[in-house]
């Protein structure tokens, strides 16, 4: 099953897709998130409410209320290599701005700032479909709903500064900007889809790529995860009580635009595409921020 979120009449509504039709399953909750808070998935995959076309609605993301979206970085082994860096002992992550997200479609809007260094990260992400803290990893499985792609933009200005920060405070400072630069407004693009578990039977062979104006930028498997999607989510749920819609990003593989040689990134008029196995197309352009 696929579940969507989409504008109808002005507003979010959840549904599922059926073909080229869209179930609408507002009758049963008012959001996704709700349905997984009450666990209502079964209910989701047999209602019979009013459908709508596909083509004529504008699809949100799929959660677009997450209480946390936990970003897992260097988790692919070929981009640690690319981005010259060691394979981590444990995981790393941060919690990118839920107020960044977009759907799919909408457009990236590139800030007046920092302009000139954006970099696409497609990433296959885990939703969350039950309460889960202090799971083993055998168990992991039971508390996720399904997947969906995440796009962790990022502004890489503050990449290099890194590898030159010196004392103490200066590699924290520096480690802080690197993330601030994915916070920017839009830079969380998510969906089109949250596929449930039957539709990605193995997360740990997932094929995922992105593409840049038609042409291949990442094109990569989950088996080269460092950390697999059970391992990250024992890992966290030691430290987070992790609640039904949360999404859990597990990481850019390589071809990220910084990584290349000469370095390449997105600008306006760009359309960046990421697709994964078993979930769809996350498509969105790029735009300039209009003046205020």
């Amino acid at each position: 099953m696929k579940l969507v979120t989409f504008e109808f009449d002005h507003r979010a509504r959840p549904g599922r897709l059926a073909g080229d039709d869209i179930v609408d399953l507002h009758a049963l909750a008012p959001d996704v998130r709700t349905i997984l808070e009450n666990n209502l998935l079964g209910r989701a995959a047999s209602a019979a409410g009013h459908s709508v076309p596909l083509k004529e609605v504008k699809l949100l993301a799929p959660i677009p209320n997450p209480g946390m979206v936990l970003s897992v970085g260097m988790n692919y082994h070929e981009h640690l290599k690319e981005m010259k860096t060691p394979v981590p002992e444990k995981p790393a992550a941060f919690t990118k701005s839920v107020a960044s997200i977009v759907g799919p479609d909408a457009p990236i809007r590139i800030p007046p700032s920092n302009p000139d260094m954006l970099d696409w990260e497609g990433e296959f992400s885990v939703v969350i479909g039950r309460p889960c803290h202090r799971v083993k990893a055998a168990q992991a499985l039971d508390y996720v709903a399904g997947y969906t792609i995440v796009n962790d933009v990022s502004a890489r200005d503050w990449v290099a500064p890194i590898f030159s920060a010196q004392g103490i405070m200066g590699p924290i400072h520096a480690w802080e900007h690197n993330l601030l630069g994915k916070m920017f407004p839009t830079f969380c693009p998510m969906g089109p889809v949250l596929a449930t578990k039957d539709e990605v039977p193995d997360p740990a062979n997932v094929k995922l790529q992105t593409r840049l104006n038609g042409t291949v930028m990442q094109d990569a498997n989950t088996d080269d995860l460092v950390f697999s999607v059970v391992e990250l989510i024992e890992y966290y749920s030691r430290f987070y009580l992790f609640r039904p819609g949360d999404v859990i990003t597990t990481g850019s593989p390589s071809g990220v635009g910084y990584g290349r040689k000469p370095k390449l990134f997105m600008k306006a008029g760009d359309v960046v595409e990421v697709e994964v196995q078993g979930i769809g197309i996350l498509r969105n352009p790029l735009a300039a921020t209009a003046a205020t």
